[in-house]
């Protein structure tokens, strides 16, 4: 549902009475159709809609030759990236290469495992894994590279699929992007997503493992049900309602004009911020970016200074990764860009909902930040 109106510009006339938050879930009536339709069917654990959205997310990251036909849904996207790393086999004494700028759950989805993560630089531009610092990291105990697609845009794909670990694609904040005209999800071992209530398909809480090997799908049926009692692993209970995966269903049936409505607003913000002195968001050729955040990036040493003034001006910018998983290990370890990302990076609000005169505020409300702070 869109934000009231509003004609407020933002600037320094007077109180800010209207605030732009960071992120907000776009739902409206067909979400609340769907749960008044499930909570009547009385299933309100996992169930039939759970079944339907494992079917459908698959199908939207398009089959591959290998038939990656069905998902199976979690709790969250934590919950995806352990079993998943369970799936495979990781354990103690194991490697996995993970982003070192990325949130804390991808590190903590290692470290449940008992395996060593080894953090890998981002490439300042875009933000994404560095595949030539990965090459380098890739030792005879890794087991696994971690690949998260950041913020909508995809990451360099294939010479990372070459350095011959299994890949798990993180495709939270980037559902099925194309690279090179196939989606990102449909390129690794494994691929995950997350239904988080900020993600580009937000039931509120939730995830999914993907996987074209039946073996790792059933192996990640039995990781996720700790009461089934045909595994003797151990398992937890990390099943997904019902009650989520039908607002996911909502969702994915939304999905496409929402992701049109992101890459509008972000055409917006790239002719008006083009003229201001940050970076804008890299748009490779050979992918194309969902716009989860509109990420650019600021002189070093504006950036906290930035972020103050923009929240005295009613307007919530954030930085993309809200604090790096393990900061000693980022500033000891050689990983330049992801020091320069964390001291550069700035996200602001955009999602589907945002009106137009939002847009117009958060245009201004920025601009005027920026410039107090450059001044």
């Amino acid at each position: 549902m869109p934000a009231p109106s509003t004609t407020e510009s933002g600037g320094n006339e007077g109180p800010v009475t209207h605030r732009i938050p960071h992120s907000r879930p776009a739902l409206g009536e067909l979400e609340v159709e769907i749960l008044r339709q499930v909570i009547s069917a009385g299933v309100i654990t996992q169930g039939p809609r759970v079944a339907q959205l494992e079917g459908a997310v698959a199908s939207y990251f398009q089959p591959d030759a290998d038939g990656r036909t069905a998902g199976v849904a979690v709790s969250s996207g934590t919950a995806a990236l352990y079993v998943s790393l369970r799936a495979l086999g990781i354990e103690a004494g194991h490697e996995v290469l993970v982003p070192a700028f990325v949130c804390a759950s991808v590190l903590q989805a290692v470290r449940a495992t008992g395996a060593a993560p080894r953090f890998v630089d981002c490439d300042p531009a875009t933000f994404n894994i560095d595949p030539v610092d990965a090459r380098r990291k890739v030792v005879e105990s890794t087991r696994a590279i971690i690949v998260a697609h950041l913020f909508g845009l995809p990451a360099d794909l294939d010479p990372l699929m070459e350095l011959g670990p299994p890949v798990i694609e993180d495709c939270a904040q980037t559902l099925g992007a194309p690279y090179k005209g196939r989606p990102v999800g449909s390129f690794g071992e494994i691929s995950i997503c997350s239904f988080y209530a900020t993600k580009l398909l937000a039931a509120g809480e939730g995830g999914m493992v993907l996987s074209s090997s039946a073996e790792i799908q059933e192996h990640a049926r039995r990781l996720r049900n700790c009461d089934d009692p045909a595994s003797d692993e151990w398992a937890f209970n990390f099943k997904m309602s019902d009650l989520h995966a039908a607002v996911g269903l909502a969702q994915l049936e939304q999905l496409p004009a929402n992701l049109a409505r992101r890459k509008t607003l972000a055409q917006r913000y790239r002719a008006a911020f083009g003229k201001l002195s940050v970076d804008l968001p890299a748009n490779p050729d050979d992918r194309e970016h969902q716009y989860f955040r509109f990420v650019v990036a600021v002189k070093d040493g504006a950036l906290e200074p930035l972020l103050e003034r923009c929240e005295d001006l009613g307007l919530a910018c954030r930085r993309p990764v809200g604090y790096l998983p393990d900061p000693v290990r980022v500033e000891l370890e050689n990983l330049p860009g992801c020091r320069q990302a964390w001291r550069t990076a700035c996200s602001i609000p955009l999602y589907p909902d945002l009106a137009d005169d939002e847009v117009d505020l958060v245009v201004s409300r920025f601009e005027a930040a920026l410039g107090s702070v450059n001044a």
